[in-house]
């Protein structure tokens, strides 16, 4: 599995978790579609350091960097 197939499978997991279902396009947004509040980015931001190793301590990060699949690939492809 690639890794952009695996950051993917753990987003969608962790959302059917959460009660929502359904497709999600690669730039649909997570937030405005109600499928992504704070308290669920903040669990993405857990999996991903977790399990993909990336490190999201950074006082500047900002949250809305998570509003899409391609966006969370994308940072997650960005060398450290």
């Amino acid at each position: 599995m690639t890794a952009s197939a695996a950051i993917r499978a753990t987003i969608l997991k962790m959302l059917t978790e959460r009660g929502h279902v359904g497709p999600i396009g690669d730039h649909d947004s997570l937030f405005f579609s109600g499928k992504l509040d704070s308290l669920a980015a903040t669990e993405v931001m857990m999996l991903l350091e977790r399990d993909h190793g990336i490190d999201l301590t950074d006082a500047d990060f900002d949250i809305t960097r998570l509003d899409t699949l391609a966006e969370i690939e994308a940072l997650v492809a960005q060398p450290a």
